[in-house]
């Protein structure tokens, strides 16, 4: 797994991570806000992005999880460490709390992997490569501050507006950031299934997701927001609207 040059993706927004996994950087006037925490070895990548735009670590105020699976979730300890408050969505705080090895138990797939890898045998190097980045190694982490439902974050940088999107976990969330124009998906809607090597708008396939019927129903509150910038937890990002993505990932299916 290739980690790759953080990328500019609309001004005041960093893509970080790799060739499989993205999170993000929110440079706002009033300061700055992570938006998933990728896995334990991309800290360095993190760290020298920091300092090449002459911050630090500590520079950042808040970490917004879209979900707790632990290729999102691997910096939270030291994000935390320097100062940053670890947001996630209550229904799937306990992920965090016991740890990154409990996550298929929290949300249990739907699917096992096993049908996928007779079909795709290469679909095996995803997680594989994830396990390379220490995707199974943070430890338990008990400082996240939980929230339910659908939350406005008046308080942090960009006032941004998480949505309830349950169905890849029971917590899975996207962030709203109206003034950038911006929905972060996580892996509610991503544009890359590793597993299945689908590109396009989608939900990720079953065996990495707890409830496909309720994945494809949070589809449709996606679809309610016109902001012209979808940014997913895997893949491509997309210049156009998450309503736009939303309903060709809704024709799309589950897999």
């Amino acid at each position: 797994m290739r980690t790759t040059a953080a990328r500019t993706v609309a001004p005041g927004i960093d893509r970080l991570g790799d060739d499989v996994v993205n999170f993000y950087l929110v440079r706002h006037r009033d300061g700055l806000v992570l938006v998933d925490a990728g896995l334990p070895r991309h800290l360095d990548h993190l760290r020298a992005h920091l300092s090449s735009t002459g911050h630090h670590l500590s520079d950042i105020s808040a970490v917004l999880l879209t979900h707790s699976h632990p290729d999102h979730t691997g910096l939270v300890t030291a994000l935390h460490r320097a100062g940053a408050e670890i947001h996630v969505h209550q229904e799937d705080a306990a992920t965090l709390l016991d740890g990154p090895r409990s996550s298929m138990r929290h949300a249990k797939p739907e699917r096992s992997m096993a049908p996928y890898l007779l079909r795709r045998p290469a679909a095996l190097g995803t997680p594989l490569r994830m396990a390379l980045l220490g995707g199974f190694t943070a430890p338990r982490f008990a400082h996240a501050r939980p929230f339910g439902g659908d939350t406005a974050f008046d308080s942090l940088p960009g006032r941004p507006t998480a949505l309830s999107l349950p169905g890849h976990t029971p917590g899975s969330v996207a962030y709203a950031f109206p003034e950038e124009g911006a929905v972060f998906t996580g892996d509610a809607l991503v544009t890359h299934d590793g597993i299945t090597g689908h590109r396009g708008p989608a939900t990720v396939c079953r065996a990495f997701t707890s409830d496909s019927a309720a994945a494809l129903a949070s589809l449709d509150r996606l679809a309610a927001l016109d902001h012209p910038l979808t940014l997913p937890g895997h893949g491509e990002p997309l210049t156009r609207s998450a309503a736009a993505a939303a309903r060709e990932a809704r024709e799309y299916g589950a897999t």
